[in-house]
């Protein structure tokens, strides 16, 4: 029945791997540990048992925390869908929507809703593990704050700051923090960490002193940047930004990054295998003619993203890689893409409206104002696969046949080539036979490595790397835990 929160100087600090990271450390010594994130933004999700949704960062920590999923883990979740506006998702069901207008009221009434989630949590554990969201240092959103130290005033729970070193002015970062927070709000943070650190730590030490002293906080150690880390699934966007790595001799498969691109972590399952390339496109990036396979990923908004497509051009190239025999495969909002039309009737993405698809697959969608959650299992190309559905509309299939028979229910749908393919089913390019049955259509061979023991096991590299540079027993005392 205890409580610690990591809060970062700013985004992408490595906040949800080190909360993912303590929780396995914590979990390895025998505590009965929990994840819980107030307020998640994110287009990338995971679907719990219950049938609702949650940020994807706390699912992995959840899994680190060797516990099932729960919406109580992210009782709030936004899910960015067009400029200024997202999906507002509470208790892992779809609440409406939020624009920049209502945004700050609209929060102020989550908080009860926020705590009760956390109290739920904080009785079923010897300790909860919360992330916070961007930066306490963002002062302008501190008014109705459930995310940060609005949650933290609330619960009570003591904050430790995360530095991230590798983007640079980390002291700056940490001591500005303190310098430009409320008085009341500085004194909930008990401490620092340094996270991404590369070389030598004896070159920081002047610097980690330096720190403690302008800030006035004790530091509880400094994290080296760990390879076990690349084998995470990532929630940030960052990530995005790889590019062509310049595999010679390897499959390429390539992705466009659309701007309201969801869950694309569907394709961390190539990244492991040896004789694949994954190139993640960038707008302005033709998609590459010697590409092997093309994933059209999922999608938040997926008529706006459509228009972008086009826009980019990159229909053109999705059009000549099927006439040069290429394959490619559409996940959720990039199958409703490779459909001939997709219909918004009642304005669930945007405003009201209907787009034409890029008519590869004999199928045609109507996006309506429900919402499928669900864990599926079944058979594709012959092989076992597993995944969950996450999507609201309906696709009509016309003349081309199923992808997948899930529990004995039609999924998706795959033309007579078989080489465009296109399914509802995130997660299914993690089960190794479905994988290796793609590879083998491609000309290619897998690795047959087990995707979700390398998560696993990355996980345990992280919490080794954690016990040895952290002071895990110090951020221990911070709390009310008692062994």
């Amino acid at each position: 029945m205890a409580g610690l929160m990591l809060q970062g100087t700013g985004s992408d600090v490595g906040k949800s791997v080190l909360v993912a990271g303590l929780c396995r450390a914590l979990s390895n010594r025998g505590l009965s540990v929990l994840p819980f994130k107030p307020q998640n933004m994110s287009n990338n999700a995971a679907v719990t048992p219950e049938g609702g949704e949650i940020g994807r960062a706390q699912a992995l920590q959840a899994l680190a925390a060797r516990v099932p999923l729960h919406v109580d883990m992210n009782p709030v979740l936004l899910k960015p869908q067009a400029d200024r506006t997202s999906q507002l998702v509470v208790h892992g069901e779809v609440r409406g929507t939020l624009g920049s207008a209502n945004f700050r009221e609209a929060r102020r009434t989550l908080l009860p809703e926020v705590m009760a989630s956390y109290r739920r949590l904080e009785a079923r554990c010897d300790l909860v593990v919360v992330e916070g969201a961007g930066s306490p240092a963002e002062i302008n959103l501190r008014a109705g704050d459930i995310a940060n130290m609005g949650f933290a005033r609330e619960a009570g729970v003591p904050v430790v700051l995360v530095g991230d070193i590798d983007r640079g002015g980390v002291i700056a970062a940490v001591a500005g923090t303190r310098a430009v927070i409320d008085p009341e709000d500085a004194a909930m943070i008990r401490g620092f960490l340094i996270n991404k650190f590369r070389g030598d730590p004896a070159l920081f030490m002047d610097g980690y002193a330096a720190i403690e002293r302008l800030s006035g906080w004790r530091g509880y150690g400094v994290m080296p940047w760990t390879p076990a880390v690349g084998r995470l699934p990532s929630e940030d966007a960052v990530v995005l930004e790889r590019g062509l790595g310049g595999g010679s001799g390897k499959l390429l498969v390539a992705c466009p990054i659309l701007p309201r691109i969801a869950n694309f972590d569907d394709l961390d399952p190539f990244r492991q295998e040896s004789g694949v390339e994954v190139a993640m496109l960038p707008p302005g990036t033709p998609i590459p003619a010697e590409a092997a396979l093309v994933v059209l990923p999922g999608s938040k908004a997926t008529m706006a993203d459509m228009a972008f497509l086009r826009t980019e051009g990159w229909d053109i190239d999705v059009l000549a890689h099927h006439r040069r025999g290429g394959m490619i495969l559409g996940i959720c909002g990039g199958y409703q893409m490779l459909g001939r039309s997709i219909a918004d009737p009642l304005g669930i993405e945007g405003a009201p409206g209907e787009i034409a698809g890029l008519g590869l697959l004999d199928v045609t969608t109507v996006l309506g104002d429900r919402k499928a959650l669900r864990e599926v299992s079944g058979v594709a190309m012959g092989a076992e696969m597993a995944g969950y559905e996450m999507h609201m509309g309906v696709t009509e299939r016309g003349d081309a046949a199923p992808f997948a028979m899930l529990g004995g229910r039609p999924d998706g749908a795959i033309d007579a080539s078989g080489r465009i393919m296109g399914t509802y089913c995130h997660g299914l390019l993690a089960s190794t036979g479905l994988r290796a049955e793609l590879l083998a259509r491609l000309g290619g061979t897998s690795d047959g490595l087990d995707h979700h023991a390398g998560v696993d096991a990355a996980l345990d590299e992280l919490a080794v790397e954690m016990e040895r540079h952290l002071d895990i027993d110090g951020l221990l005392a911070l709390t009310e835990y008692r062994a």
